[in-house]
């Protein structure tokens, strides 16, 4: 052992390297590989596209997206390994439990899926983070869908 407390291997190397947070052997997040500002660039496209939709804007109340959009950055921020400021802000995420006041059906949620794999294109990701990324986005609109019909 070392003064710091470490356990060390016999060279006198940390043995826990992953206790101070530089594990080699450890993938980064997928925040850490994009950064904040893919995640913020994902979001604004997002929104954009839904200004504009029938179907979709309706079900954000604000006059100014603005708000979703911010909840939704932070949300994805921290889920993705980045700060966690949504739960500091929000509480825990209860995804499903914050979407039940709004009718999702199918429509709303094809929708939902379309714009944000549109957003998801511009960003120009690598193959592998985009793949992951695309299949969390589809899961969670399949999962907060709430109506069978629309």
């Amino acid at each position: 052992m070392h003064d710091n407390g470490d356990v060390t291997d016999h060279a006198g190397t940390p043995a826990s390297p992953a206790r101070h947070g530089d594990d080699p052997s450890r993938r980064p997040s997928l925040y850490e590989r994009v950064g904040p500002d893919a995640f913020h660039d994902l979001v604004a496209q997002f929104y954009a596209r839904v200004a504009d939709d029938e179907i979709l804007r309706p079900l954000y109340p604000e006059s100014d997206l603005r708000a979703a959009g911010e909840r939704l950055t932070a949300f994805l921020v921290q889920y993705w390994g980045g700060p966690s400021t949504y739960s500091e802000q929000r509480g825990h995420p209860r995804l499903r439990m914050r979407h039940v006041p709004f009718h999702i059906g199918p429509a709303a949620r094809d929708r939902w899926i379309a714009h944000m794999m549109a957003a998801v294109d511009g960003l120009e990701l690598d193959p592998a983070d985009e793949a992951e990324l695309r299949s969390y986005l589809v899961t969670a609109a399949m999962s907060l869908q709430n109506q069978v019909d629309d």
